[in-house]
């Protein structure tokens, strides 16, 4: 059965070695044998330009453009931890850089795809900074700083992104159900799929009357989570280690 693929949230980081070394198994395995993978957002656990020698990330690149060059479409959506990442990473991996949100048919369905994050709208604080770190003239202003003064940037976010975390009510770090619907009526689908909060579940609710789903991936700290779609339906899936 012809199947394609979905994950989301790895982190990949120097810190974990493991998650970089079971996604590097993943796209040697089943990867290679899909119709498609698709990467929605935050591969890496943060992504300060393409120009960053990196040894760690530059080995998910080889690995990348591995299945690429076997003919296997790989896409990528940009998430809030690796969203400055741009055409010459593209280039370098022969991975097809995704719009957020995108409708695309996958085995027959309209599907919504998303990193997620945009619809964390009780997160007025968070949804500030996603405004301004998605601003062209934002990022053209941060490549212009040396790269040490970017990983510096990046360190300090995502130190405070931890601290934040900790802090947030459950219901405000997760999607706003209005937003949700909103987007699906928006692009008529009945189907999303996203990332972000590291929440993987099935959701089934009805818009307009109509039945409606939307899929949760889960993130890579602990074990895999990937979506696998094909022509008899979707499941998700952990990964153990």
């Amino acid at each position: 059965m012809v199947t394609t693929l979905f994950v989301s949230d790895l982190h990949i980081h120097e810190s974990q070695p493991e998650i970089g070394e079971q996604f590097a198994r993943f796209l040697k395995s089943e990867a290679l044998a899909a119709s498609a993978l698709y990467i929605l957002g935050d591969l890496f656990e943060s992504w300060v330009g393409d120009d960053d020698p990196n040894p760690h990330y530059a080995e998910t690149k080889k690995q990348l453009r591995t299945v690429s060059n076997a003919g296997v479409p790989v896409f990528f959506m940009h998430g809030n931890r690796d969203f400055m990442i741009g055409e010459q990473f593209a280039a370098q991996t022969g991975v097809c850089l995704l719009k957020d949100p995108v409708v695309l048919t996958i085995h027959g369905k309209q599907v919504l795809l998303s990193h997620g994050d945009a619809y964390c709208t009780d997160d007025h604080e968070y949804q500030a900074v996603r405004r301004m770190t998605r601003d062209p003239q934002w990022q053209a202003m941060m490549l212009q700083k040396s790269l040490e003064e970017r990983l510096a940037f990046a360190a300090q976010a995502r130190a405070d992104s931890i601290a934040k975390t900790g802090k947030l009510n459950d219901d405000i770090s997760d999607v706003n159900s209005d937003a949700i619907e909103k987007v699906m009526r928006e692009h008529a689908v009945s189907f999303m799929l996203h990332g972000h909060t590291h929440r993987p579940a099935v959701h089934r609710f009805e818009i307009e009357n109509e039945p409606a789903t939307r899929i949760v991936l889960g993130d890579w700290y602990d074990q895999g989570s990937a979506v696998r779609w094909g022509d008899d339906g979707f499941s998700l899936t952990e990964m153990p280690r």
